[in-house]
């Protein structure tokens, strides 16, 4: 396979806003999939969707006519024209599509830089399509050699260190508009990852009560329990919201499950109290015109990028020895696909020269009354002299096996040896 039928389609926090992201968002993974399974050209294919990215990583033997497909399928639920749909991906090719694999793999090319969240993200869209046949030797390597590349990055770096995640940085807001967490009332919106991430942060900060509202009661109460705190069905989030002073909200719904009319009445019954929302669903679970709200803050997960910001001197001498890893893990990557070009050659090479060896051998020796010792001498010798002239011409295609010479090499090779006459 060429390097060049390996590809990333996709958007993120940096090319789209929320609004255009949540319209690509698949609550289940087996429609993406089972839709990817149906592009003409596509071989290979897994799909990743996060809060701040939806990527789908393929191979494909006519990359033109499937990055043409994927595009299209992605928002085929969305009001954008061609155009904008054009406008707002991006496609990586080729080198390009390998090194953004495993930037992403390591949250360098997260709104986060450094975050652990993306590196488990990737491992659960791998583990949904592999499970389902969608991957191949290809993508098997390249994606198990993207965590090689996030884990040396872990090792090697101290990039996590001044890290923050996006619930983290949710925090750093609410202190802002508080100035101090101790005693705040906090109302967590669904009991996923991301709202369990938010509430070890807010507890962490002084935080005194968690109320978890989940559909399904049962994962409330496992989340309230660890926190001490208590568990409500959505039903109840209205009579929540009179009592918390922060609200995170992240459920997963297709819908808003709150709007500025159903806040409004709220604050009356507050007296105004300063009420933080904070929304990390994807797509949004709350109105955005809730901001417009007299002592009502309401931020969404392109909001956080602000306090992004903070920590990012801090890591760059880091950033840059984690983009030196990417390199050479890509770089070793992009040898073991060219040593897979190789192996035909290398093998028909030395198939017919072998080939050449015994029917020469089988004539020479009919004429001759040899014993079986020196039989094996000669059927030796003759291999020898095989590998030796053979050794050169493999070395000549090993060498730089990445480079764009490559093909050029193989195609002199089986010409010059006359490889492909039987085929």
């Amino acid at each position: 396979m060429s390097v060049e039928q390996i590809l990333i389609l996709g958007v993120n926090h940096k090319t789209a806003p929320v609004a255009v992201r949540e319209k690509l968002a698949f609550p289940d993974i087996e429609v993406p999939l089972a839709m990817l399974a149906e592009v003409p050209g596509c071989e290979e294919y897994c799909f990743l969707s996060t809060c701040n990215r939806v990527e789908v990583i393929f191979t494909s033997s006519d990359p033109e006519k499937s990055t043409r497909h994927i595009r299209s399928f992605l928002f085929a639920s969305s009001d954008l024209t061609e155009e904008e749909a054009i406008a707002y991906t991006y496609l990586h090719q080729g080198t390009e599509a390998i090194t953004h694999l495993y930037r992403v793999a390591a949250s360098l090319d997260s709104m986060v830089v450094g975050e652990p969240q993306i590196l488990g993200q990737l491992k659960n869209a791998y583990r949904e399509a592999s499970e389902r046949n969608c991957t191949g030797v290809i993508l098997n390597r390249l994606i198990h050699k993207a965590f090689s590349a996030a884990k040396r990055v872990r090792s090697e770096t101290n990039i996590g260190s001044s890290a923050v995640s996006i619930s983290y940085a949710a925090v750093q807001l609410a202190k802002k508009i508080f100035g101090d967490l101790k005693n705040k009332k906090v109302l967590l919106a669904g009991a996923g990852e991301m709202a369990e991430l938010a509430a070890e942060h807010l507890v962490a900060q002084g935080c005194t009560e968690v109320i978890v509202a989940n559909r399904t009661l049962e994962n409330a109460v496992k989340l309230a329990k660890r926190f001490k705190g208590k568990a409500v069905s959505l039903a109840e989030l209205h009579e929540q919201l009179e009592v918390v002073d922060i609200m995170v909200s992240s459920t997963g719904a297709p819908h808003l499950i709150l709007k500025k009319d159903e806040v409004l009445p709220l604050m009356r019954t507050r007296r105004n109290r300063p009420l933080f929302f904070i929304d990390i669903a994807v797509p949004r679970d709350l109105d955005p015109e809730i901001n417009e709200i007299d002592n009502v803050y309401l931020y969404d997960v392109d909001d956080l990028s602000q306090v992004v910001e903070i920590n990012k001197s801090d890591r760059a001498t880091e950033a840059t020895k984690a983009e030196r890893i990417v390199l050479d893990e890509g770089l070793k990557f992009l040898g073991w696909l060219g040593n897979m070009a190789l192996a035909p050659t290398i093998t028909d090479l030395r198939k017919k020269a072998d080939e050449i060896r015994l029917a020469e051998m089988e004539k020479t020796l009919a004429n001759l009354d040899l014993s079986e010792k020196e039989v094996k001498a000669i059927d030796k010798l003759t291999s020898a002299i095989i590998n030796k002239l053979l050794h050169n011409p493999i070395l000549h295609l090993k060498d730089d096996c990445h480079s764009d010479t490559k093909q050029l090499k193989l195609d002199m090779i089986r010409r010059f040896f006359d490889l492909d006459s039987q085929k």
